[in-house]
């Protein structure tokens, strides 16, 4: 699989709610750096500690919650999506880059609107 199949197959997982497939598409030792000044803004380190300490809390802090992609473009290891985020009361444009390895995300940066993810969740 190309890197922006893989990428592409996140999405799909993630929309579908199916995290254990999603899971298997990151390296186990992947990291991934969420911007912002939030309680959920920093590197997490490794998948699991990413759906665990992130992901997990989506679903009560945001009704609705969907990402989707608009725009992908690829070269070599690296893929970057511009991207839609929504939930109730909340909708921006985001920007997020995949570097791969080994047919695997090894790093992914989100760069989201993060003052209304904060307003979003009430954190500011």
């Amino acid at each position: 699989m190309e890197s922006k199949e893989i990428v592409q197959m996140g999405y799909d997982c993630f929309a579908k709610k199916d995290l254990e497939t999603f899971a298997t598409l990151y390296h186990e030792n992947c990291k991934i750096h969420v911007n912002g000044m939030h309680r959920f803004s920093r590197t997490y380190n490794g998948i699991g500690d990413w759906i665990q300490n992130h992901l997990a809390f989506i679903p009560t802090l945001f009704d609705e919650f969907v990402v989707e992609p608009i725009e992908m473009t690829g070269e070599g290891n690296r893929v970057f999506v511009r991207s839609t985020v929504k939930a109730a009361g909340m909708e921006f444009e985001a920007g997020h880059l995949f570097t791969l390895e080994g047919g695997k995300i090894c790093e992914f940066c989100i760069y989201d609107d993060s003052q209304k993810v904060a307003h979003t969740m009430k954190a500011i």
